[in-house]
């Protein structure tokens, strides 16, 4: 399990996406308040989501056509988380709740994609392998 590169990425995808989002605030409010991703229920779901998703497909070793249809909703997934920072960013534009700094947790949607996607690419080329197995049978 652990020998193949694509867990390695899923590893890091489930780090980014289950562990960093504690570590880095979204964003800081203009009044100087860390805005972090426990703050609201949306962002909680979405993230608990897409590492769920992850640690489920790093489980589905042995079978790779679920671990890439897995990895393609947590893609999915992070697009949407991402979809909504960047709403939460731009429609709030007001002082009173406005962003004033963005976070380096709004970027860690992008890093986890990355990271899914590349996953993704050495899943496919294992399936691509055990078919030409199968055919020299």
């Amino acid at each position: 399990m652990i020998q193949r590169i694509q867990t390695v990425y899923l590893l890091i995808a489930l780090v980014i996406s289950g562990v960093l989002p504690y570590v880095f605030p979204l964003w800081t409010m203009s009044d100087g308040k860390e805005f972090h991703f426990m703050s609201d229920a949306t962002y909680t779901i979405v993230f608990g989501l897409t590492t769920t998703l992850t640690l489920v497909s790093i489980l589905y070793f042995k079978k790779r056509q679920h671990q890439f249809v897995l990895n393609r909703l947590s893609i999915i997934f992070n697009l949407i988380l991402l979809g909504l920072f960047v709403y939460r960013s731009l429609n709030l534009s007001g002082e009173t709740l406005a962003v004033s700094e963005k976070g380096i947790g709004m970027f860690l949607p992008i890093v986890a994609i990355v990271f899914l996607a590349l996953a993704n690419k050495a899943i496919k080329k294992d399936e691509d392998l055990v078919k030409s197995a199968d055919r020299l049978r």
